[in-house]
């Protein structure tokens, strides 16, 4: 036994040794010129005669308004700042006497690099130009994800090797049991087994095991900084990151696990009643987490009011659990005639759910009416922005859209106050990703999770069959979005 754990906790150390090493956080522009990480120096030096001021905007910032960033004054003066290398940078220099913009540029500048820009009257021509120098080369940043993938190369190929170590250490023993006759080691001795009946063990699906498995460890990465590497943190609004994706991916398992566990529960012979109480008991539970243990202020102290956020991560994945186990339990207990022949046999785990996928389609048709035809005060009908200083600047307080005005109407400030979208793009209205709206698409994606159970379930042992299965509803979703 202690042989077989070590190879486990081998694996839990390195896996801490690589959350150490990837975990910290990353900063923003700053007046002081101390560079920390995803930030770098930016330096300029005005040889004209007059001042220009210098702005900026994020490439991943949508339709913003340029920012101030500095002023630098004329006759050869510079000043610095610190600036953000998270995203690509919009840098324009703008001077006022000529009434015009002098140069501007997009760049992703490294960590930790020095860069100045020359702003001065070129040879050529009367017009100013910018010359833009490295005075320190920035830091390698994806060093560190390198010495990670090696670790990781290094621990798949232990865990490759030593199943053959092990296996042939085993045969040289059983060899040197039959040659030798050792009475200890005879394989004939089944005293140890006499009167023993052998149980069957109960089947996992390894595959999703493993698929909990890695959510698990992105999100730990997620949840300590993930180095500061921008893919291991939310986007800004639009785009799509690593962390972005690990809530559906738990959405997705929940929905699998439902129908995986369900099923066997109802094979069993479990009733109605006792699974809407395994239900109920386990949302409950999870409400109860949310609510009490991940709403604290250090000011007021646990469970304060003016600090409690309704919705939540926890309370998302309540909800979505309830409703994915009452559809299972109520429209779920049909098997699938594989060995009958109809001619609708290829689309059979569909149209014999059909109950459940009118319930979805009615869930997310609801969603697609309130999104994108609810008037909203002050907003256009169907604005899906972030606000603040996006889209020019002309909807500040539209953040969300009509997703997070039914959660202000409904929550008012007990709700997620600093969304990722603050910082880029100004904001100043409270909007939280786990609300209402978004809800019901966490509930369509657990479906999906669902469906996937499904298919394991009716075409157990055909790996072939769920391949094809999978392929064709990866193609049929790919369409589906990009109309």
């Amino acid at each position: 036994m202690s042989s077989n754990m070590e190879p486990g906790r081998f694996l839990q150390t390195c896996l801490t040794l690589l959350i150490l090493i990837c975990s910290s956080g990353g900063g923003h522009i700053e007046s002081e010129h101390a560079v920390k990480m995803d930030q770098a120096l930016l330096t300029f030096h005005n040889q004209l005669d007059h001042e220009v001021h210098i702005v900026y905007t994020s490439d991943y910032c949508y339709k913003c308004v340029y920012q101030h960033l500095l002023s630098v004054n004329g006759s050869n003066n510079n000043a610095s700042a610190v600036i953000s290398t998270k995203f690509t940078l919009t840098v324009g220099v703008e001077s006022q006497t000529r009434n015009a913009t002098v140069c501007r540029w997009s760049q992703t500048y490294g960590e930790g690099g020095h860069y100045s820009v020359w702003i001065r009257m070129s040879d050529a021509a009367s017009n100013p130009s910018c010359i833009h120098t490295v005075d320190k080369r920035p830091n390698n940043v994806y060093l560190p994800l390198l010495v990670v993938a090696l670790l990781l190369a290094i621990i798949a190929l232990l865990f490759s090797v030593t199943p053959y170590i092990y296996r042939s250490r085993r045969t040289s023993k059983c060899m040197k049991t039959i040659c030798c006759r050792v009475p200890q080691y005879s394989v004939d001795d089944d005293r140890a087994h006499a009167g023993e009946a052998v149980k069957p063990k109960p089947t996992r699906l390894r595959s999703l095991d493993t698929f909990r498995g890695f959510a698990l460890t992105v999100m730990v990465f997620v949840n300590y900084g993930g180095g500061g590497y921008w893919f291991f943190q939310h986007a800004p609004w639009n785009g799509l990151t690593v962390a972005d994706l690990v809530m559906p991916w738990f959405v997705f398992i929940i929905g699998t696990s439902v129908v995986l566990a369900f099923t066997s529960m109802q094979r069993r012979g479990v009733g109605s009643l006792q699974l809407l109480r395994k239900l109920t008991w386990r949302t409950v539970v999870l409400l109860t987490l949310g609510f009490c243990f991940l709403n604290y202020s250090p000011s007021d102290g646990p469970l304060s009011w003016s600090w409690l956020r309704i919705p939540g991560v926890l309370q998302r994945l309540a909800f979505t659990y309830l409703v994915l186990s009452l559809l299972q339990t109520f429209w779920g207990q049909k098997e699938i005639p594989l060995r009958e022949h109809h001619w609708w046999n290829p689309v059979q785990d569909v149209l014999l759910y059909w109950p459940q996928w009118l319930i979805i389609i009615l869930l997310e048709t609801l969603w697609l009416c309130i999104t994108f035809f609810l008037p909203v005060p002050n907003c256009p009908t169907g604005y899906l922005g972030a606000g603040g200083i996006g889209e020019n600047g002309l909807y500040p307080n539209c953040t969300g859209g009509a997703a997070g005005y039914i959660d202000r109407w409904m929550f008012g400030d007990n709700m997620y106050r600093y969304p990722t979208c603050k910082e880029m793009y100004h904001t100043t209205q409270p909007f939280d990703p786990e609300g209402i709206l978004g809800t019901i698409n966490s509930i369509v994606m657990g479906f999906l999770g669902m469906q996937a159970g499904k298919i394991f379930i009716f075409y157990k042992d055909i790996n072939i069959h769920i391949l094809c299965r999978f392929l064709v509803w990866a193609v049929i979703l790919e369409a589906v979005s990009l109309l």
